[in-house]
């Protein structure tokens, strides 16, 4: 543990397990939530990254026997929630905190979604997903982005001459509800998004996976629930 983070304090840790051990008991998500973290005089930030973060192990094995790995994308359609990726991929360019879900899955807590603006680090986490998409290279990927956030339209025909110029079959696209098409894709989905998640049939955490492999965060929190 950091001395004097509150993101890694003995506290939060405390709280994560009786969040945890309340939700496997099948109490209620958001009483929980303010239970545990009034008792344990959370902010509002510990109290996201264990919104963000802790879950049933019911659920989380659940979320867990849908994940695949990078090797499943050859010749497989795949969807890319596009935000969702983007922003996570973000976050751990820019050290901002991240927690590995008792899920499997990556998360930040940042809470940018409705005011994401492209940036340079945007460019370098577009460049990473590339990177991987043309090494396995999926039979079809379609990137989504929602349209209500500004300037998606042209991120979306970046990413549309992007996969022509790398020779990949795709497509780019901007909607109002992206969820629409995602929520029961015929192909492997790549979200951290756990309503996305819970109705698919087959997920992977591509931000997580470049997390992983090529970035390695130092803001990285992974909360040890056993006591």
């Amino acid at each position: 543990m950091k001395p004097h983070d509150p993101i890694h304090s003995a506290d939060l840790l405390k709280a994560a397990r009786d969040f945890h051990y309340l939700l496997n008991q099948g109490y209620p998500r958001k009483p929980s939530l303010e239970l545990v973290g009034n008792r344990h005089q959370l902010s509002f930030d510990q109290r996201h990254l264990l919104h963000r973060g802790i879950f049933s192990d019911v659920d989380a094995r659940a979320r867990r026997k849908r994940q695949v790995s990078f090797r499943n994308l050859n010749s497989r359609n795949l969807a890319i929630d596009g935000y969702n990726v983007l922003i996570t991929l973000d976050a751990a360019l820019s050290t901002r905190p991240l927690i590995l879900s008792n899920d499997g899955f990556i998360r930040d807590i940042s809470g940018l979604s409705g005011d994401f603006k492209k940036t340079k680090v945007t460019e370098d986490a577009i460049h990473l997903i590339f990177g991987l998409l043309v090494k396995v290279r999926p039979a079809h990927t379609l990137f989504l982005f929602d349209s209500p956030i500004s300037k998606s339209g042209l991120l979306a025909q970046e990413l549309r001459e992007r996969l022509e110029s790398e020779n990949l079959a795709g497509d780019a696209l901007a909607l109002k509800v992206p969820e629409k098409i995602l929520l029961g894709f015929h192909g492997i989905v790549a979200t951290s998004d756990r309503a996305v998640i819970d109705q698919s049939h087959e997920v992977f955490d591509l931000a997580g996976a470049l997390i992983k492999r090529r970035i390695r965060p130092v803001s990285l929190v992974k909360l040890n629930l056993s006591e």
